[in-house]
């Protein structure tokens, strides 16, 4: 079994720990009826509408 010759770091495990810290940025889509920016897969808050079809009835 391999055992490290060193110790690590505090240092360089926090690098290593960092790499990952970020959350991903939210993708935001243009609704086709409207133009309004909407999350994807999601019905449009501004039209109602989602894959080409009225999904609520919007005032």
């Amino acid at each position: 079994m391999a055992v490290p010759k060193r110790r690590t770091s505090k240092t360089r495990k926090n690098k290593r720990r960092a790499s990952s810290y970020k959350l991903p940025r939210t993708t935001i889509s243009e609704c086709p009826q409207c133009h309004e920016t909407k999350l994807p897969h999601r019905v449009c808050k501004s039209c109602g509408y989602y894959k080409g079809r009225e999904a609520i009835s919007v005032e």
